[in-house]
């Protein structure tokens, strides 16, 4: 789709204004689609455990959710919905996540949705910052763009 340029780790956002363009976005589609996925999943296991899993139901999600993000994002830098979405993330050095940064940024994303005020900043500060950078993405050097 673009070409990531040569001269800078990550894509500057004024120069190469088309890796961010409607990333914000994409990205709360994206997670609509994991949402789901992470869902069916979850409804599985509780299927699958006789209806066991819903007495911990709230737990099952939560070590899904954590499980799908980690591997999707430390397999292609990407949970399916971003793929679905076209978009990825980028280290600090512009490369795909490896298992740390997916764990690292999982975890910074599952503590935030954990405090509506702190999900809040992030969501502004994905509106509000040149690359779209969420709260875990400012602290991590991270970023989502579309996919090269």
């Amino acid at each position: 789709m673009y070409a990531l340029p040569t001269d800078q780790r990550l894509p500057d956002p004024v120069t190469h204004a088309e890796f961010y363009q409607g990333v914000t976005l994409k990205r709360g589609f994206a997670w609509i689609i994991d949402t789901i996925l992470i869902a069916l999943i979850t409804a599985v296991i509780v299927v699958l455990t006789v209806g066991v899993g819903l007495f911990i139901l709230p737990l099952v999600f939560l070590t899904v959710s954590f499980l799908y993000r980690v591997f999707t994002l430390a397999g292609s830098s990407a949970t399916p919905g971003m793929r679905m979405m076209n978009i990825q993330f980028l280290t600090r050095e512009g490369e795909n996540f490896d298992l740390a940064h997916a764990f690292l940024h999982t975890l910074g994303y599952t503590l935030s949705i954990g405090t509506l005020l702190v999900q809040i900043l992030s969501v502004f500060l994905m509106f509000g910052s040149a690359r779209g950078q969420g709260l875990t993405d400012h602290v991590l050097g991270t970023v989502a763009i579309n996919r090269v």
